[in-house]
């Protein structure tokens, strides 16, 4: 029995502004995403389109979260964490929370930056995650159960919870799962 291997494509799109990072300085974040993921990559600038094609459905979804972090305001460096197996990426939608109030929204989003960042400081620092606030979104990643707890605390922070509440909820779980 002859198996041949069969190319296998997903498109991903991302903000446009966001494009030059994904491709690097000398196409260098391209060129290694492409590398290490086994795929390649077509790139429209235009539309904020990504390709992905490989024969491995697998390096697909890896790569594919990737580009979706760089897209929610990653660093590439971050993002490239998820190629590791126990990382992984996770994305809230602050609409969810604010419904269709655009200032609820940005007030929302201004509770979980926290004032000069500290409140998004506190929250990576104790759940060991990374974390990216970006337009309607807030993106975590991380080992599964810091990423399960970070999104517990940013999702206390979206409920109208105090901000001393969320960061003693977090200590707490830390010497509980430490």
């Amino acid at each position: 029995m002859n198996k041949t291997s069969k190319k296998i494509e997903e498109e991903i799109l991302i903000p446009k502004e966001r494009i030059p990072i994904l491709i690097g300085k000398n196409k260098e974040i391209k060129n290694k995403l492409e590398k290490k993921g086994g795929v390649k990559l077509k790139i429209d600038s235009e539309e904020g389109s990504v390709i992905i094609s490989s024969e491995s459905p697998l390096m697909i979804w890896i790569v594919k979260n990737i580009i979706e972090a760089i897209g929610r305001g990653f660093n590439p460096e971050i993002a490239q964490k998820l190629f590791k197996e126990e990382n992984i990426y996770e994305l809230i939608n602050i609409k969810d929370f604010a419904g269709q109030s655009k200032k609820k929204l940005i007030r929302l989003r201004g509770r979980v930056i926290g004032q000069e960042g500290k409140s998004k400081q506190m929250i990576q620092k104790y759940t060991n995650t990374d974390i990216s606030v970006y337009g309607k979104t807030v993106g975590i990643i991380g080992h599964v159960e810091d990423v399960e707890l970070a999104r517990k605390a940013i999702e206390m922070l979206l409920t109208g919870a105090k901000h001393g509440t969320v960061y003693q909820f977090i200590l707490k779980a830390g010497e509980i799962n430490g």
